[in-house]
């Protein structure tokens, strides 16, 4: 009959370890983890990847007052021109609603215009 021995722990062969590492190494493994974890959700904090600002135009600091009073009386003077035209294209409820625009365009020139008088009158 056979009689079988018990083993300690000390006894048990330990197979060859497949860890790259060598042995367990728990630092080592949280190290690596951490970096790839990193790597894929950490966002940069680069200034390079900064979005460009939204705006498409710009208005120069230096310009003076009275040069963009004159851009801005222009500018409502096109609107309302173009305006025009189209409202006379059209009938019923929606030429009321663009000569309704038209007008508060030519109230907006209005007051474009007397504050471009006052700034002529300071010069």
């Amino acid at each position: 009959m056979i009689k079988e021995l018990p083993l300690k722990n000390s006894d048990i062969p330990k197979p060859a370890s497949t860890f790259p590492y060598g042995d367990y190494a728990p630092e080592r493994l949280k190290e690596a983890a951490d970096r790839a974890m990193d790597h894929y959700l950490k966002p940069e904090d680069s200034a390079s990847d900064a979005k460009p600002p939204a705006q498409l135009f710009t208005v120069v600091d230096s310009v003076d007052t009275e040069a963009l009073l004159a851009n801005l009386s222009e500018t409502l003077a096109s609107a309302n021109a173009m305006l025009s035209d189209l409202a006379f294209g059209l009938e019923g409820s929606r030429r009321h609603v663009a000569l309704g625009v038209a007008q508060m365009i030519e109230l907006g020139a209005l007051l474009a215009n007397k504050a471009l008088d006052r700034v002529e009158l300071r010069a």
